[in-house]
């Protein structure tokens, strides 16, 4: 491995989502006063998740999601390089490029995200997947008034296009092989409302996974399912998760597994490289490996913590991770998570015997997650409990009549 090179002179940031544009935000802040250049094959950086959501349905464009005006790149001095990187060069710290330019650096990262998972089954190939601004825009296309669409998968991206299709008037089926997704992120009750939302406006879900999707006879598709089904479909999308793209850092002999290791401060197992954002995957100092991290907020804050330790600084402190989600016209927010816990105790918020939040206490009262829908209110205050450590009242978490700001201790 080369030895560590001091402070960088000349850095050079791998990719084009968010956690780039954080990175290079952060060393800017940060007092880094060198080359700074972003390798991002589709200009300059925008934000992902408007393109389930707004870019989807129409409401943003491609202004509205970029991520800073073309005259931030400037003010700051970082350049954007239109290009895709092929190789690392570690040992020279460098990256060469598609049409074999090569890029000297004293430090690299890695912000290269991840890839939609393909359907794993014969014609999976034909589904369409959301990642990009050119996905989206396919996608936009084929949802039209009365258009027969099978989403695969009712997460949050799933969901979300859903929701948009039926918007635009399509006819939808969501399958997917849980009764009630997305457990794990805002809890049971909370999980069971908001997919019961989906046959509250038209959808057609079905428990199930698909087989084959072979070609009809009228040009469209058909989707085969384990439960005996089979669906006639204009449009087939995909929506069960991602790959993490680590491939860069793998051929040049970097450590990765489900994702490029790196500590809490971004670096790989070459002191050259640092990684962040969903094609990254932080090993605790105990050397277990923790579960990547794939939303938006988890990117930002690999992105500035990568920029810290590219410098040689401490990486900052971060809160409870935070995400959040939009369906038929419902806002949800959840903060740190409901799966993966022993015991503990969950309180619901409900009003009419709807639960509108829900709450996870461990054993000796600390608040371990908070999920709500359309109270963003709510969940600030959950994190403030949470990044102080208190513990709060179950009774007043319960209240719908107690407001937010009564909930800190």
């Amino acid at each position: 491995m080369p030895p560590d090179r001091g402070v960088p002179r000349q850095i050079v940031v791998v990719g084009g989502g968010v956690a780039a544009f954080s990175a290079a935000s952060e060393l800017r802040a940060r007092g880094f006063g060198g080359a700074l250049t972003v390798l991002s094959p589709e200009g300059p950086p925008y934000d992902r998740p408007p393109l389930s959501k707004g870019y989807l349905v129409g409401s943003e464009d491609a202004a509205k999601i970029a991520l800073a005006s073309e005259a931030w790149y400037t003010e700051h001095g970082v350049d954007v390089l239109a290009a895709r990187a092929v190789a690392l060069r570690p040992a020279e710290a460098a990256v060469e490029l598609a049409d074999g330019t090569v890029l000297d650096a004293d430090r690299v990262l890695l912000a290269t995200g991840a890839r939609p998972r393909q359907l794993p089954v014969p014609g999976g190939q034909s589904a369409h997947t959301l990642r990009d601004r050119a996905d989206a825009d396919a996608l936009r296309a084929v949802l039209v008034p009365g258009a027969r669409v099978v989403v695969v998968g009712a997460g949050l991206i799933g969901a979300e296009v859903t929701s948009a299709a039926v918007g635009f008037g399509a006819e939808v089926t969501l399958v997917d092989p849980l009764a009630a997704p997305l457990v794990p992120a805002v809890g049971e009750a909370l999980a069971q409302r908001l997919h019961a939302m989906h046959a509250e406006h038209g959808v057609r879900t079905i428990a199930s996974v698909p087989l084959e999707i072979a070609p009809s006879d009228d040009g469209a598709h058909l989707v085969r399912l384990a439960d005996g089904s089979v669906l006639a479909a204009d449009a087939v999308v995909a929506g069960i998760g991602v790959v993490p793209d680590s491939s860069l850092a793998a051929d040049a002999g970097i450590e990765a597994d489900d994702g490029v290791l790196v500590d809490a401060s971004g670096a790989t197992s070459n002191p050259a490289v640092f990684a962040a954002g969903d094609g990254s995957r932080l090993r605790r100092p105990d050397g277990a490996l923790a579960r990547r991290a794939e939303h938006w907020e988890a990117a930002v804050r690999s992105g500035q913590a990568a920029a810290a330790g590219m410098l040689g600084q401490a990486p900052p402190e971060f809160g409870s991770p935070w995400f959040w989600s939009d369906r038929y016209g419902v806002h949800v927010e959840a903060v740190g998570t409901f799966g993966g816990i022993t015991g503990g105790t969950t309180v619901l918020r409900e009003v009419d015997g709807v639960p509108q939040a829900a709450f996870l206490l461990a054993d000796d009262g600390h608040l371990l997650a908070a999920a709500a829908v359309d109270l963003p209110l709510l969940i600030r205050a959950a994190r403030r409990i949470m990044d102080r450590g208190l513990t709060p009242d179950a009774g007043a978490l319960a209240d719908p009549a107690i407001p937010p700001r009564r909930l800190l201790p």
